[in-house]
């Protein structure tokens, strides 16, 4: 017998739902609702334009470990649908995804517009009913109320209304607890450090850790002119977004430069240098691996010239600097979101969701997919695989 599904949000876990589900039930009515006339407007933006789809990690266990919220319950979602399979349905459909070196995934053509387009197509195809500046009133045992006055009777609605406020009101009015959202993956605003100077300067394997805390992160970082950025910053602010918020951005952050070794093995690399280079001008000679420019300013924050000569350092004083190689304390006072994508940590309460099929435990018409719940993952496409997942499953259990 047909039924009537609603997805209501059009963005990419309300897309990938819409398109599922009509897929594999093509009797069934399906529309997809959107409050705005800017359909897929975060896959638009996401990777600097690119569309991050991905991760290249196929193991489950290994997968969940990049979710600060919601790692366990996706444990067995990913078992039903992973990577892997995001790469074959888009492969299905006549869209390659290439692997960085750093795992995430992209298509090709380095072009977000090869998914929406490719998304279009397939609602089009399948006959999904898109309409655009619908927004829901009210969502009570399958009707759904539009602020137009309309009202949709449906056998299932799918909520992917991601972040959004609207979609969090919707599901308090029927019982559902929302864990307060607050701001995930972004950068620290660092006023009074020392290093905007180096602005693009970039390293390749450092640690950032809040002071105090159990929280740290490892890989590469990126000077800005406003502070700190790169992937280790950014998986530090979402394993600390709920930290980070109650103390209102306000924290020191300890930096090690050369996590790959020990304060004493670059003391004596330090000293060795000195010894062997006793009339060369330390600015020149750097005896770590570190940018030239990032080893400058080291020596000037440590009271050295870059034209003094290493005989005239004591090796007190090596000991100093071999310190802040290591520990490198600077105040975090704001944040910034990363470029213009935004991730909240906070939504439905995970408790209150049948991960086996998506459905609310208190509304049983009512499906979830994507960043409604509380989950978020760290930069990398972790987000959008879990759009794709728990969107997959909704579509196969709404029915």
């Amino acid at each position: 017998m047909p039924k009537n599904i609603v997805i209501i949000g059009g963005g990419a876990a309300g897309f990938f739902a819409a398109i599922n589900h009509a897929q594999l039930h093509p009797e069934h009515s399906v529309i997809l609702l959107e409050k705005s006339v800017q359909l897929l407007s975060k896959v638009r933006i996401s990777g600097g334009g690119r569309c991050n789809v991905t991760h290249a990690c196929f193991e489950p266990k290994e997968l969940v470990r990049n979710y600060p919220r919601g790692s366990q319950e996706l444990l067995g979602p990913f078992h039903r649908f992973q990577p892997r399979d995001t790469i074959a349905w888009f492969a299905e459909r006549g869209i390659e995804l290439k692997t960085e070196a750093d795992g995430r995934m992209f298509p090709v053509t380095n072009s977000s517009q090869t998914i929406i387009d490719c998304f279009l197509k397939e609602a089009e195809k399948h006959g999904v009913n898109i309409r655009t500046k619908c927004g829901v009133q009210s969502l009570k045992n399958g009707v759904v109320e539009l602020q137009s006055g309309e009202r949709l009777e449906a056998d299932a609605v799918i909520l992917a209304t991601g972040s959004a406020p609207f979609g969090h009101q919707l599901v308090q009015t029927l019982g559902h607890t929302i864990v307060k959202p607050v701001p995930s993956l972004f950068t620290f605003n660092v006023p009074d450090s020392p290093f905007h100077d180096l602005s693009g300067v970039s390293l390749q394997d450092v640690q950032v850790s809040i002071e105090n805390t159990s929280l740290h992160q490892r890989g590469p970082f990126l000077f800005t002119h406003w502070g700190f950025s790169g992937p280790a910053v950014l998986k530090l602010s979402a394993w600390g977004a709920r930290y980070l918020h109650d103390c209102d951005y306000q924290a020191n952050v300890n930096i090690d430069w050369l996590p790959a070794q020990t304060f004493e093995q670059t003391r004596q690399q330090l000293v060795e240098c000195k010894n062997q280079n006793a009339r060369k001008q330390m600015g020149k000679e750097i005896p770590i691996k570190i940018p030239k420019a990032l080893w400058n300013k080291l020596l000037t924050l440590n009271s050295f010239q870059p034209d003094q000569l290493y005989q005239s350092a004591s090796n007190k004083d090596l000991n100093r600097l071999a310190q802040m190689i290591h520990q490198t304390i600077q105040k975090i006072s704001g944040k910034t979101t990363y470029k213009e994508e935004f991730v909240t940590a906070g939504g439905i309460a995970l408790k209150e969701v049948n991960f086996k099929t998506m459905q609310s435990l208190i509304e049983p018409k009512l499906y979830f997919a994507g960043e409604i719940l509380d989950i978020d993952g760290v930069t990398g496409g972790f987000n959008f695989q879990n759009a794709w997942t728990t969107a997959h499953i909704a579509a196969q259990s709404a029915s």
